[in-house]
């Protein structure tokens, strides 16, 4: 049993955060739930996608990004634009009249298509995030070096978006959008509701068993290796930078996913979400969840949102960002991996211990 657990610990773990999400829905229809709810774990699903996309180039490459919100708001806004135009019919949006379109931009056109649509959510982060890692690593930029790039470059993405209002609304952003299975908000909808959150469910299962099936492979420890010694990888004759560049165009392409998924929830997309700051947490919950595990990146995305859901409303709603920064702290300093980390590591090696202390107290000395 122990050995089970040991190997296929994560995977079990998993399958019960699976099992337990696959019921909620049957709760909401029993009414011991409300529909708010369901879209809530909904958005936190494509979370917890996103934080496996951060595991992949963080946790195992080494890579800190603190720019995957961009990727995150490039896949969130190409589905967007597909569910506005079918909102509208394929005809101009509002904020395109306001600024002076009397026609659909050619950036907007490709959108008219679901299957187009799909292709360029994660193809359009995968080309810019490939073109960024390309000359990135190709130079062996690293370390602060790196994530301070990261930062500049989601910022400037952030104030073009905003430059761009007639094509992407400015800070309001593009809203009052359906999901793409039509409505989910009323009773009159819960089929499109339950129907979005298990294909929602679904994607993240095929995240996860992909994530898995890389980083079990010589692929994941290869990354690895970057990860623990760069200089001593390149000598062994691999070509890093292109290791390092794949990766990063996959994280990328995994939070587009997220962005598009989250998008069918929230009903809306804003530069908001593209900001450095998101791009922070992301990294937070992957490292309270433990970094290099991908499981943790789940845990870590769950935990920290629905611990905001329930705590920034009610007595909590002024001191909840004071208590999340607080667990972040505490699990930095002294749960360097995380929750995962504790329960694997640190939690047995305390028991071990405290068992070879009582046993050493109850030995009797003989005589001589």
């Amino acid at each position: 049993m122990n050995k089970l657990l040991k190997k296929q610990g994560s995977n079990i773990c998993f399958g019960v955060i699976v099992l337990i999400l696959a019921v909620m829905p049957l709760l909401y229809l029993r009414g011991v739930m409300n529909g708010s709810t369901i879209s809530f774990l909904g958005k936190c699903i494509a979370f917890a996608v996103a934080a496996m996309g951060i595991d992949m180039i963080w946790g195992y490459t080494g890579i800190l990004s603190l720019g995957h919100g961009l990727y995150f708001a490039l896949g969130g806004y190409a589905m967007a634009m597909y569910l506005k135009l079918q909102s509208t019919g394929g005809k101009i949006t509002d904020f395109m009249h306001t600024g002076g379109f009397t026609e659909l931009p050619l950036v907007w056109k490709p959108f008219l298509n679901l299957p187009l649509s799909l292709l360029l959510i994660m193809l359009v982060p995968g080309v810019v995030a490939g073109l960024i890692g390309y000359f990135i690593f190709k130079s062996r930029v690293k370390g602060v070096y790196f994530f301070i790039i990261s930062q500049v470059l989601t910022w400037a993405a952030y104030s073009i978006f905003i430059a761009l209002s007639p094509y992407t609304n400015g800070n309001v952003g593009i809203t009052e959008i359906k999901s793409i299975f039509g409505s989910i908000k009323g009773s009159s909808n819960i089929g499109n509701m339950l129907l979005l959150f298990y294909v929602a469910l679904l994607i993240m299962i095929l995240i996860y068993a992909l994530c898995r099936f890389l980083v079990n492979r010589k692929f994941g420890k290869l990354l690895i290796a970057i990860r623990d010694g760069e200089n001593r990888t390149y000598f062994s004759g691999y070509r890093v930078s292109n290791y390092k560049t794949f990766v990063y165009v996959l994280s990328a392409v995994i939070a587009a996913i997220a962005g598009a998924i989250f998008v069918n929830f929230n009903g809306s997309i804003t530069p908001s979400q593209m900001t450095i700051s998101y791009s922070i947490t992301m990294v937070i919950w992957v490292a309270i969840g433990g970094r290099g595990t991908i499981i943790g990146a789940v845990i870590g995305a769950f935990l920290i949102n629905l611990s905001e859901y329930n705590l920034s409303s009610g007595a909590m709603v002024e001191i909840w960002q004071y208590i999340i920064g607080a667990v972040f702290c505490i699990t930095i300093l002294f749960f360097k991996g995380g929750i995962v980390g504790f329960v694997k590591d640190q939690l047995p090696a305390f028991i071990a211990s405290r068992k070879r202390k009582k046993n050493k107290g109850e030995e009797v000395p003989t005589k001589a």
